[in-house]
């Protein structure tokens, strides 16, 4: 039979993009900002969020206050999250070698790495203050080595996100501005008279945070181009119908638009899943939202193989994969295409959201297919060096230069290998003669000077 559906997708991208020229209204932000500065900043800053401070920094002051009033084991619990984040980002930067190695006699070759210099990273407040968004950003950052990074996050309804100012000071935030939506995504990509121009932005956000960093990119570098959160379940005939239900629910609510699959060679388990769902939306708190994206992003696949499933799997590439079979690792052999993999019913999405340690920024809309998530290595530059000690070397190298770049037809780039041939190993190039008499420069020593 191959592969049937028990339940399709309803909705489209189309029928839930915005209703206004979101890319339209970003520019014009980004052009007033680039031209206004702090003014237009505290402009759009008042007009969408009712927020105009004296200051839109927190001083040390004012965040020490802050983490006053917010519940011990909340502060707690971020202390032991960061600390998973930041152990696994250690072991990642680990895993980054500089080296230099001897290629031929005398000729040198290494890499080093060098973190970015200034980062800025967004945490969204909107629908749900994002706590976890600053350890995978901020600290991640700090872990890489980034010397300055500034975190931006929006008042919620008019108020200071005390917990998550927490989570981002905690998590080694050099300076925390209460910032939100595309005037804190340009301020920190342009630079105004008080918040400072960083070379790269991180984080996630809504549409308008999304298309801005997409239109600044070339002028910072970004971590990713995100789409809504997206969660698929491969589960064979041993999985918990119930355990896939709550499972696939907690991230559709998330937001209306996201995207969930259940894909399992059971119908059985298919058609129970179906069931629990509906029952839990019935008393799910965040249902007026989780039973949207169900209704109209919802996918419930059945494959005659394991193997069948594990190829529609990785056709869509989704950005968390939840495996629920009896032999989970199993997919680590079988799948290539995923943000991020979660093993066996032990280990559920939410974890890797909320506190396992890896890092949630991950790649949506198939984007798995040629990139990870964001990692500690996002906010490192591998950079190459050279150098060449011997004579002989150069000049052979000179030889080879001249003739691959003659090749391509780029005879300047000829001309800078003839050099090093004519001056080290003495051969006798005409352009050189007769554009050094032109010049009148002194001929090359025929000397040949290998070392």
């Amino acid at each position: 039979m191959g592969v049937r559906r028990l339940k399709s997708k309803e909705g489209s991208e189309a029928q839930n993009a915005p209703k206004v020229d979101v890319s339209s209204i970003v520019k014009d932000v980004i052009d007033n900002i680039r031209a206004n500065g702090d003014i237009a900043v505290r402009q759009y800053s008042q007009k969408f969020d009712s927020w105009s401070p004296a200051d839109f920094k927190l001083s040390a002051k004012q965040i020490d206050d802050i983490m006053a009033t917010v519940d011990p084991q909340i502060i707690q619990d971020i202390r032991e999250v960061q600390h998973n984040v930041r152990a696994f980002a250690e072991k990642q930067k680990s895993s980054l070698h500089e080296f230099e190695f001897e290629i031929q006699p005398g000729v040198f070759l290494g890499q080093k790495n060098n973190p970015i210099e200034k980062v800025g990273c967004y945490i969204p407040g909107g629908r749900y203050p994002l706590l976890a968004s600053a350890h995978m950003t901020i600290l991640t950052a700090k872990v890489a080595g980034v010397k300055h990074v500034i975190g931006c996050t929006p008042p919620i309804a008019g108020k200071l996100p005390a917990a998550t100012i927490s989570a981002m000071h905690l998590a080694g935030a050099d300076e925390i501005f209460i910032l939100g939506g595309v005037q804190a995504i340009a301020a920190m990509s342009l630079g105004t008279e008080t918040i400072a121009k960083v070379d790269f932005l991180a984080g996630p956000g809504n549409a308008f945070v999304a298309d801005a960093k997409r239109q600044m990119f070339g002028q910072v570098g970004i971590d990713l181009f995100a789409g809504p959160t997206e969660v698929l379940i491969l589960a064979d005939e041993h999985a918990d119908p119930y355990m896939c239900a709550v499972d696939l629910l907690s991230q559709c609510e998330h937001g209306p638009d996201t995207p969930a699959q259940l894909i399992t060679n059971s119908e059985k388990v298919g058609r129970e899943t179906l069931r629990c769902i509906d029952e839990l939306l019935r008393v799910l708190p965040t249902a007026p939202i989780a039973s949207v994206s169900w209704r109209d992003f919802g996918e419930v696949i059945i494959t005659d193989t394991l193997d069948q499933a594990y190829e529609v799997a990785d056709e869509y590439g989704s950005e968390h994969v939840q495996i629920l079979t009896e032999n989970p690792r199993e997919a680590l052999q079988k799948m290539t295409n995923y943000g991020a993999i979660f093993l066996g019913k032990n280990t559920c999405v939410s974890y890797g959201d909320k506190c396992i340690g890896t890092n949630h920024v991950l790649p949506t809309r198939k984007a798995s297919r040629y990139t990870g998530g964001l990692w500690v290595g996002k906010f490192i530059r591998t950079q190459t060096y050279q150098e060449v000690r011997n004579s002989d070397a150069s000049g052979k190298l000179g030889r080879l230069c001249g003739r691959a770049a003659r090749a391509e037809t780029f005879e300047a780039h000829a001309r800078s290998g003839d050099l090093r041939a004519a001056e080290l190993l003495g051969d006798k190039i005409g352009w050189i003669e007769q554009t050094r008499n032109e010049l009148s420069l002194p001929q090359l020593s025929s000397a040949v000077n290998s070392s």
